[in-house]
């Protein structure tokens, strides 16, 4: 069975790619891998105000990545699995692909303004040290387009 590991954030390129990885995965009899990163809190002084902050970003990650996960199913009928994980962006998901080998492809989106974000540049140009593949998939497409290329 096919793979599909999506980065879920609030930004409009984890949508269009979270779309491109079910249409793929409807189409191969795969699934898709939803996970949310936490990123670690700058030091606080107090450790119960650090301890409430990091909850609170937890909290929004997984209430992000279940609701990605609802919409998914209603859409395709593919029920995703989901992890969140807190720490460095690109660290969690390199771990997450050594932990997961079952993965067959990462699927990120580019932003359509600016740069294409650290999570791509970072894996398009380390693509040939990866265990599976990286779709890079173009922020600005419209969902027809999105349907056609999957």
């Amino acid at each position: 069975m096919r793979v599909y590991l999506v980065i879920m954030d609030e930004t409009e390129e984890a949508s269009v790619a979270l779309r491109f990885a079910a249409r793929r995965a409807a189409r191969t009899s795969g699934t898709v891998h939803l996970l949310a990163v936490v990123p670690r809190q700058q030091f606080v002084a107090f450790g119960g105000i650090q301890a409430t902050i990091e909850e609170e970003a937890r909290a929004r990650a997984e209430a992000l990545v279940t609701s990605a996960a609802g919409s998914l199913l209603s859409e395709s009928g593919l029920s995703p699995m989901i992890a969140v994980k807190q720490g460095n962006g690109v660290q969690v998901v390199r771990e997450y692909l050594a932990e997961h080998p079952e993965v067959a492809a990462l699927v990120l989106g580019a932003a359509t303004n600016g740069g294409p974000g650290p999570l791509v540049t970072h894996f398009a140009g380390n693509a040939g040290h990866l265990p599976c593949p990286v779709y890079v998939i173009p922020g600005g497409m419209s969902e027809d387009e999105i349907d056609r290329l999957s």
